[in-house]
Order: C-alpha cells, then sequence, then structure tokens
C-alpha cells in the first residue's frame, strides 16, 4: 500500500485510513474487535472526534498499550475557548492519551486566525506548546472557508469531501492543498452510499500522493474488503477509468451530498436524506427506503416552505427545493410501480 505523508505534519501512513463516525453505532466489544483488526491489518490512520458520541472512548479502549505505533486525530465543534479547553480535556482522557496527534476545527464555517477576537486559534497554539497536541487541522464542506483557510497558511491539514463524483471546484483545492504543502485527507470517499464500488474508490485516491482518505467503518466484513487492499492495492486502470467515467456521467451533478448544512428544515424535512432519495433507492437498493416511515418523511416535502434557507446553507449551491421536487416526483413513480429500480 502506497505511503501518504500529511503536508508538512511529517504524519506518513498507509493511504487506507480509518473513519471511526460509524463505529458508535455498534456496541464496545464489536467496535474493540475491529479497531484492534484495522491496526493488526496495517492501518496506522484513526480519525474521530469529539461529537461523535463514545468513539472516541472506543478508541482508547482499543489502542491502549499501543498508542505511540499509530496516529489519531480528532476534532472539537467548541466555539469559545472555554469550551475547547473542555473538550480537548474530555478527548485526551477517553482516548486514554497524553497527546493528540492532529487536533481539528470540526465543520468549521469559519477560518479561525490569531487576533480574529475568538481566541480559538490561539486555544490550538497553547495546547500545541503544550504538547497536548502535535499539528493543527480543520474539516469543512464549505468550499471559501477551505480555500481561506489553505491560503492562509495556519493548517496543516484540510478535511474535505472527495471522492471520483467531485466536481472540478473541489478537485481544485486538492491541488491547492499541494501547493501549499498541506495534507489532504479526504471524507465522504464513498460519497455517502453513492459509490459501492471500493476497488473504484480506493483507485481514485491512489493517485494524489498528499491525500489521505478515510472510511467509514462499522462492521468486519467492510474492513476486511478494505484491508484487503494494503498488499494488493487497486490500480486507476484503463477498465476502472471507463467504470468511474460511466459513475459520472449517471451521477456528476445536481445531487445532494448529505452534508446536513441545511438541517435544520424549518417545516420538518429530513432534507440531505430526501434529497438524494432517488439515487439512494437505485444505488443502494433497499425496502426500507419504501417502508412507511419514509413514505411519511416523504410526504413532507408537500409542506416545503420555499423559505430558501436551505439554499442560503447549502455549500453546493443547490436549488434544493426543487431538488427535493424532483425526488419526490420520482419517488411516489417507484411506489405506483411506474419506474423500475432494479
Amino acid at each position: 500500500m502506497k505511503m501518504i505523508t500529511l503536508g508538512s505534519t511529517g504524519i506518513t501512513v498507509p493511504q487506507n485510513a480509518f473513519g471511526a463516525l460509524p463505529v458508535q453505532r455498534v456496541n464496545m466489544e464489536t467496535a474493540v474487535q475491529i479497531l484492534r483488526r484495522a491496526y493488526e491489518g496495517g492501518m496506522r490512520f484513526f480519525d474521530t472526534a469529539r461529537a461523535y458520541s463514545d468513539s472516541e472512548e472506543k478508541l482508547g479502549n482499543a489502542f491502549e498499550g499501543i498508542r505511540e505505533n499509530l496516529v489519531i486525530a480528532t476534532k472539537t465543534q467548541a466555539q469559545t475557548p472555554e469550551d475547547f479547553r473542555e473538550h480537548l480535556k474530555t478527548s485526551l482522557q477517553l482516548l486514554k492519551t497524553d497527546y493528540i496527534d492532529l487536533y481539528q476545527f470540526h465543520c468549521a464555517d469559519t477560518c479561525f486566525r490569531p487576533g480574529d477576537g475568538t481566541g480559538m486559534y490561539e486555544c490550538m497554539l497553547e495546547a500545541k506548546a503544550a504538547g497536548k497536541i502535535r499539528h493543527i487541522g480543520l474539516t469543512t464542506h464549505k468550499l471559501g472557508v477551505a480555500r481561506e483557510c489553505i491560503t492562509s497558511g495556519l493548517y496543516e491539514t484540510l478535511q474535505f469531501p472527495l471522492s471520483y463524483l467531485s466536481s472540478e471546484k473541489e478537485l481544485e483545492l486538492v491541488a491547492l492543498c499541494r501547493e501549499h504543502g498541506m495534507g489532504f485527507i479526504a471524507m465522504k470517499g464513498l460519497a455517502g452510499g453513492l459509490i459501492t464500488n471500493s476497488r473504484a474508490a480506493s483507485a481514485f485516491m491512489a493517485q494524489f500522493d498528499h491525500v489521505l482518505p478515510i472510511w467509514g467503518i462499522q462492521k468486519l466484513s467492510e474492513l476486511e474488503e478494505w484491508l484487503s487492499f494494503m498488499d494488493q492495492p487497486p490500480v486507476l486502470d484503463d477498465e476502472i477509468s471507463r467504470f468511474i467515467e460511466k459513475e459520472k456521467k449517471e451521477l456528476t451533478g445536481d445531487f445532494c451530498r448529505g452534508c446536513g448544512y441545511c438541517m435544520p428544515c424549518p417545516a420538518g424535512i429530513l432534507i440531505n436524506s430526501c434529497a438524494r432519495m432517488s439515487l439512494m433507492v437505485r444505488r443502494a437498493p433497499s425496502a426500507q427506503w419504501l417502508n412507511e416511515e419514509w413514505q411519511s418523511q416523504m410526504k413532507k416535502i408537500e409542506d416545503c416552505l420555499h423559505c430558501g434557507q436551505c439554499m442560503e446553507k447549502c455549500p453546493y449551491e443547490l436549488n434544493t427545493p426543487e431538488l427535493l421536487e424532483k425526488n419526490y416526483e420520482d419517488y411516489k413513480k417507484i411506489l405506483a410501480g411506474e419506474t423500475s429500480v432494479g
């Protein structure tokens, strides 16, 4: 497996990393088993967050005694110095460590800078000087915030959605990070479930020598698939390239990435699911999408207020009310048997 160095951090790990958001959905025993197997299989970079309920605690239990052998990244959504310090203290306790390799501002909607009046970046510097964190990064879904943080020279890594369905604007961020010596951590490498070919997804990432994909894993069966690539990494050959081009023709364009920035909706619509329902029904066929609960959720689209709040919040500049309506009309046709999902 190709080794990746994350920008100026010096962190060098296999280009096959673990995203620990999903392990909050399984019990402690299962989570520890999965995490230890990931380590045994060669994964060395594990990304979690204070916001992922008990994910940090599960990492702490799994890696106690071998902490020095791996890289742990976590995140804070704190907006005040007081909360920052409390979040960091809690993360260190739960992770059973006295330092965090990479500490990230989580879902950043602004570029914190020294002297901006918030004191937030100063908190990062304070924690780094104290040895509690080693490197400073951020995660965001917003292109403008990402660009500003890259060019600021203040951050060592950017975590941003990246997959073979990404737009040119998103791919420009990858190049911009390279230009500025910044590591790029790729989240949502499977586009929130729209991509179902792990080989193609992995091969796409392999073309970049500064991009580290973190795969969200909650089952051993999923993990084993990613671990199989450690010894035999997929290559972006002609066959996979043709497959990706076919996928992009089908999926690239105005589709919801499911980031949730548009939420909450004043009309109670689960936008980040309902605005991508047509694709989910086809890409991840499951009877659950057509059950009474989801029918009820989709019906809420009829109550859309057309207030525009979702459009203002969308980092991808989508016409969300229009997208919701299109998905709803298609969903009704599927329920009526007028459209096949096979």
